[in-house]
């Protein structure tokens, strides 16, 4: 059972080489790279209080899971162990389960639902659970797996893009997905062309991927809170905004209630 714990016990090894630039960390790059999962949901905290005040509060519970993803990601590119692996992707796939039950549009809803999001919660909660299962008993085929969510996901983003009315929503769209697939595009060279990278010694494109797929996670985010909205509460008119400069569209994106008022609780997870 500790044998878990050991470093390199993992089945899965990156690109860059092991120890190359410390003695304590196994892929330094691929480590502090994260470094945004940290920095940028405190931020987003901030920014979306607003909307959790007036809209729902469980948006933060996203924020703090993002956190925990990039927690989770620089222990397992520091040790390469099988516990760093599994909390690294257990992790990844609560963010996902966790922003289904909140932004599925209830007109997606079963029937067997009535529209109560708390129930569409509890099926998703079970689902994730058996699905924990299943990564801890197949490892190796964790990582490919859960990359299969991402293209539903985007899929979905962009249906319903063709929804939304505001030209700067769209475009922040469209960034997202292009991130997004830019994003993938570099994990897939990382693994397919290892030895090419190792041949112009920059073995660190698993590290711009960490970089990429938090701007593309944490934008898919705000997008869905902005549909979220305008779906179940229109008459709240949300807005997209960006800090630090409004006028500024390269700026962190986020949410912000035109007309606040009582919310309903039946949305929260």
């Amino acid at each position: 059972m500790w044998s878990h714990l050991e470093r390199g016990s993992s089945p899965v090894d990156w690109c860059e080489s092991n120890y190359s630039i410390s003695p304590l960390i196994a892929e330094f790059v691929n480590t502090v790279s994260n470094i945004l999962f940290f920095l940028f949901p405190p931020v987003l905290i901030h920014l979306f209080q607003e909307y959790s005040k007036f809209f729902n509060p469980a948006i933060n519970v996203l924020w703090v899971l993002l956190m925990i993803v990039g927690l989770s990601s620089a222990y397992f590119h520091a040790t390469l162990s099988l516990v760093g692996q599994l909390l690294d992707e257990l992790a990844i796939l609560w963010v996902f389960m966790a922003a289904f039950a909140m932004f599925l549009p209830k007109r997606y809803f079963p029937k067997f639902l009535g529209g109560n999001r708390r129930i569409l919660a509890l099926y998703s909660s079970v689902f994730s659970v058996m699905s924990t299962g299943f990564l801890v008993m197949h490892p190796a085929a964790n990582a490919f797996a859960l990359m299969t969510l991402a293209l539903p996901a985007m899929g979905f983003l962009c249906k319903e893009l063709t929804r939304v009315k505001c030209a700067r929503v769209y475009r922040l769209g469209l960034r997202c997905v292009a991130i997004c697939f830019l994003a993938m595009f570099c994990w897939i060279i990382d693994r397919v062309f290892c030895d090419a990278w190792l041949s112009i010694s920059f073995p660190y494109m698993h590290g711009i991927w960490h970089v990429l797929i938090f701007i593309a996670s944490y934008t898919a985010l705000v997008l869905f809170a902005y549909f979220n909205v305008s779906e179940e509460r229109p008459e709240q008119k949300p807005q997209l905004k960006y800090w630090p400069r409004n006028d500024f569209e390269l700026g962190i994106p986020y949410i912000t209630i035109k007309h606040p008022c009582k919310k309903d609780y039946n949305i929260a997870i």
